[in-house]
């Protein structure tokens, strides 16, 4: 088979990367459009009453709570059974494509519109991100494995696309969802999802064997496996029997819970009634158990190391420990800042301030997508006689996004009074992710770097100050009364700033701290942390209507300026132990 060399793949470059790179961009792209565009809608879909004009199935806010925890909890899971079955049998390449496929067909189910098909297309969307999400990221760290000096520049561009991609998918599924039909927003994620997979597969002719499926002769596959095998043939810490056993009963349970939790609320099934107790319902119970079974077996494992892998793979678990209090904080966004958004936020803009808004929108709308449009010009020029069937597909696509924009934004023009999308505001937080993204990256290069427990403590402190201004706002207000959305608009600026802060930092530490033959079990362990945090959010998202009848709207938001708070002050008072944990590690 002839292969593409590093020199050969850098010959067509745009910005100093392979045109590839930007093939992947823009891959990246479309999936985080249909997947954002799809997330946006969910939780307002499943609340919308049945009699409305753009009906929904009219569920409780805790059972729609339950849906979207457990399809957010899945999505952080199911990647790394993704990522093993493309490192050993796929190969990256087709792994993405076979995922791409399956949530096309996931967004199609959903539109729909019936209980059974947004099931099933949940399911299915669970599924492909399982085999997208992490091979995407396994090409671009393929690409760039002869040159990492560029690698980080290469994955700065590709985090744009990640939030281009959210930020027009939000934007645009989000108002066909809601000013349309609930059918349009969904069908809408479905279509760029399966335009985004052609332009992709028809760009193969770029890559070369950049991704095909591993064999012997393969180096970078040879490597990818070698991060899965050490985990089980390592002499000096092979998994033990009693360890496999542990793992099993935890991820068998961990996933019983997932199921079993939207399905005790919604269908009054539980798998778990026989451990019920009188203070605790069995599903909790037994998720305890699992947890306190995985954590003794990763306990007992790390205590088998020397003493400096043992005391920064600690530091891993300490890191991942207060990453569990920022996704359940920072994922409100999916769910109680949305209904929040909707039902006490003034949205409704006329005269002046709703032409203000629409001008100010329009900026929002046109500027980036002139933006991508010429770096899609870029591409067209460097690879037009090598994909032009992929570059013919791409143009398509954005054509589509224009009209789609277009008609957006000359609807709001002509209509005499401007009511904000539910949707609208989560775009903020892409928004502010691309303005100071850079503005924070030069802070880590600079001399005042701080270390990784100040930058955790920072992330959570200030993510924690958007829910209290969100708790300010809402303060003393009457049932019934609406907020000011600059409450919101700030609470999304502070909690961008604070994941700035946090998210990039996470698994970066991980790749530093963790030794080779245990990455993948680490990386594991990573996202099962996050899967509890967006799990737990969607939990306690749900309860925002109890809380704020029992109590009042402030007091919830209080509840995410307080626990944040102490979790941040606390990791910045463990930096000492941490910084000695780490042994030397920056």
């Amino acid at each position: 088979m002839k292969t593409t060399t590093q020199n050969e793949f850098f010959n067509s470059n745009i910005q100093g990367h392979p045109a590839g790179l930007f093939v992947l961009f823009f891959t990246e792209m479309w999936e985080r459009f249909s997947f954002y565009g799809m997330r946006i809608l969910l939780v307002i879909f499943l609340t919308a009453a049945i009699g409305a004009d753009n009906a929904g199935f009219g569920m409780p806010i805790e059972h729609a709570a339950a849906v979207y925890g457990t399809y957010a909890m899945l999505l952080y899971l199911t990647p790394i059974l993704g990522g093993l079955i493309a490192d050993k049998f796929l190969g990256y390449r087709w792994a993405v494509v076979i995922g791409a496929i399956i949530m096309t067909l996931g967004h199609a189910a959903m539109a729909v519109e019936t209980h059974f098909w947004v099931y099933v297309g949940l399911g299915l969307l669970v599924l492909g991100t399982g085999f997208f999400k992490p091979n995407m990221t396994s090409i671009l760290s393929e690409m760039y494995k002869d040159v990492p000096e560029k690698k980080d520049g290469a994955y700065t561009i590709f985090y744009m696309g990640v939030n281009a991609g959210a930020f027009f998918g939000m934007m645009l599924c989000g108002y066909l969802g809601e000013k349309i039909g609930w059918a349009y927003g969904f069908g809408l994620a479905g279509i760029f999802m399966l335009l985004g997979t052609l332009q992709f597969w028809l760009a193969k002719p770029l890559f070369g064997s950049i991704g095909e499926v591993p064999s012997e002769a393969t180096s970078s596959s040879n490597e990818a496996r070698t991060v899965i095998k050490t985990e089980d043939t390592d002499t000096r810490n092979p998994f033990t029997l009693f360890d496999k056993i542990l793992i099993g009963f935890s991820s068998v349970m961990g996933l019983g819970y997932a199921i079993n939790d939207p399905m005790s609320k919604i269908a009054n099934i539980d798998l778990f009634s026989f451990a019920n107790t009188h203070n605790l319902e069995g599903q909790y119970v037994m998720v305890l158990l699992a947890l306190a079974a995985f954590l003794f077996m990763v306990i007992s494992r790390i205590s088998r190391y020397d003493a400096v892998v043992r005391d920064r793979m600690i530091a891993v678990i300490i890191f991942a420990f207060f990453t569990v209090f920022f996704w359940l904080s920072f994922e409100q966004g999916a769910s109680s800042l949305v209904l929040f958004a909707r039902d006490s936020v003034d949205r409704t803009l006329t005269g002046d301030a709703a032409t203000i808004f629409n001008v100010v929108n329009t900026l929002l709308t046109i500027i980036p997508l002139v933006i991508i449009s010429y770096v899609l010009f870029l591409l067209g020029k460097q690879t037009w006689k090598k994909i032009p069937a992929s570059n013919i597909v791409l143009i398509i696509t954005f054509l589509g996004v224009w009209a789609v924009a277009l008609w957006m934004l000359n609807r709001d023009f002509n209509s005499a009074t401007t009511e904000i999308p539910v949707s609208w505001f989560s775009i903020l937080n892409s928004f502010f992710i691309i303005a100071f993204a850079s503005s924070v990256s030069k802070w880590w290069e600079s001399k005042y770097n701080p270390s990784a427990a100040v930058k955790y403590g920072l992330g959570l402190i200030i993510m924690a100050a958007g829910f209290g201004f969100l708790a300010f706002g809402a303060y003393g207000i009457e049932a019934g009364v609406k907020v000011s959305m600059l409450w919101l608009i700030l609470a999304y600026l502070f909690h961008t700033l604070g994941e700035l802060c946090l998210s990039p930092v996470g698994l970066s530490y991980v790749s530093k701290l963790v030794p080779a033959r245990m990455i993948a079990f680490m990386f594991g362990m990573w996202y099962l942390a996050i899967a509890i945090g967006n799990k737990l959010a969607a939990v306690l998202g749900g309860q925002i209507e109890n809380i704020t009848n029992e109590y009042s709207l402030s007091t919830f938001f209080l509840i995410f300026t307080i626990v944040p708070t102490i979790a941040g002050i606390a990791v910045m008072f463990l930096n000492p132990l941490l910084k000695r944990l780490m042994h030397g590690v920056k």
